[in-house]
C-alpha cells in the first residue's frame, strides 16, 4: 500500500518540477534574455596586403516598436564604437509607429558611411503567427497586411544618415580610406530579390578595395550568386539565429529560410563553385512584438574588423 501511495506523489512531484523548469525558462526568455544585448567581435583577414584595418558594424532585425527605449538606447550607444561603415540588413520596423524608435536609435550614426537593404518588416507590419509552423518550413506570406511608411524610413536612412540603398542595387562607398563596392538585394524571403537588376546596376560600378554582398534573408541562391561574383564578405540577417535555441547547441532549431541550420547565426564560410567567402548571419537585435522571447540566443550586433591577408 505504501508503494502505491508513493507513486502518485512521485508523479506529481515530477510534474511540478517540469512545470517549474518551463516557467523558469519562460521568465528568462521573455523577461531577461531578450534584453541582454550583446556585441560580438570578429577579425577577418580579407583586405589586400598593406591595407589599413576597416571596422564594419553589422546591425539587423531591430523590429522596433516606439516604446522599446532600452533597445533604442543600446543601438544608439554602438555609435561610440566609431565604425568605418555600418551595414543594416533590414527588418528595422516592428510596429506601424516604429519609425519613431528607429530615428532615436540610429540618429547618432549620421555622417558615418552605411548601406542597407529591406526585410519584409520594412514594408509591412508583423502579424500574429503560430510559432510551431516554422518547424514545417519557411513562413508563408499573409494575404492581409498593414503597410508601413517605408518612404519615411528610406528618407531617414538616405537623407538624414547618408546611407546607400542596396535593394537590388549596387554602389561604391568610401569608408576608412578604402573604396567599398557594395551590392545587395531586397528581401529574398518574399521573393523581392532581383539579381538581374542588381547585376545591371553593378556593371558600371568600378571595382573596389573590398567587394561586399548584402542581403536580408540568406537564401542559398543569393549566397551562391554573391560568391560567384567574387565577394570578399557577405552579410545577412533574417533568421534571428533561430530565436529559441537549445543552450550549447551549434545549430538552430529553425532558420526560416534554406540556409543550413548550423549557419543560421554568426560567422561561418559559404562555398559555391569552388570559391569560399566569409558569411556573417546576424541573430538580430529584436523580435516580433507577437513573439517577445529569446532563449539561448541573445540579441546581438557584430563588429567586424577587416585586416590585410597575410
Amino acid at each position: 500500500m505504501a508503494d502505491r501511495a508513493r507513486a502518485p506523489r512521485a508523479a506529481l512531484t515530477a510534474l511540478a518540477a517540469v512545470g517549474a523548469v518551463g516557467a523558469g525558462a519562460a521568465i528568462w526568455g521573455i523577461g531577461i534574455e531578450r534584453h541582454l544585448y550583446t556585441l560580438r567581435r570578429h577579425e577577418l583577414p580579407v583586405l589586400a596586403p598593406g591595407s589599413r584595418p576597416l571596422r564594419i558594424l553589422h546591425i539587423s532585425d531591430a523590429h522596433m516598436a516606439p516604446w522599446q527605449g532600452r533597445k533604442q538606447r543600446w543601438i544608439a550607444s554602438l555609435a561610440e564604437l566609431e565604425p568605418d561603415l555600418v551595414v543594416n540588413t533590414g527588418d528595422n520596423l516592428g510596429h506601424v509607429d516604429g519609425i519613431r524608435g528607429i530615428r532615436i536609435a540610429l540618429a547618432p550614426f549620421a555622417g558615418i558611411p552605411g548601406v542597407f537593404v529591406h526585410g519584409s518588416n520594412d514594408l509591412v507590419a508583423p502579424s500574429p503567427r503560430n510559432p510551431l509552423r516554422y518547424f514545417s518550413g519557411p513562413s508563408q506570406r499573409r494575404r492581409k497586411t498593414t503597410r508601413l511608411d517605408t518612404g519615411a524610413l528610406d528618407r531617414f536612412l538616405t537623407d538624414d544618415l547618408g546611407w546607400a540603398d542596396l535593394n537590388n542595387k549596387a554602389t561604391t562607398v568610401d569608408a576608412g580610406g578604402l573604396r567599398v563596392r557594395a551590392y545587395g538585394v531586397s528581401d529574398a524571403h518574399r521573393d523581392w530579390d532581383d539579381l538581374d537588376a542588381m547585376a545591371a546596376a553593378l556593371s558600371p560600378v568600378p571595382a573596389g578595395d573590398l567587394e561586399l554582398g548584402v542581403t536580408h534573408a540568406p537564401y542559398r541562391r543569393i549566397l551562391d550568386d554573391f560568391t560567384a561574383r567574387g565577394a570578399d564578405l557577405v552579410l545577412a540577417g533574417h533568421t534571428h539565429g533561430g530565436q529559441v535555441r537549445i543552450p550549447g547547441s551549434p545549430s538552430a532549431l529553425v532558420a526560416n529560410c534554406d540556409i543550413p541550420l548550423h549557419q543560421a547565426r554568426g560567422l561561418s564560410t559559404w562555398t559555391s563553385g569552388g570559391s569560399t567567402v566569409p558569411l556573417n548571419v546576424s541573430a538580430g537585435i529584436g523580435h516580433s512584438i507577437y513573439a517577445p522571447v529569446r532563449f539561448g540566443c541573445a540579441p546581438e550586433a557584430t563588429l567586424l574588423t577587416l585586416v590585410p591577408r597575410s
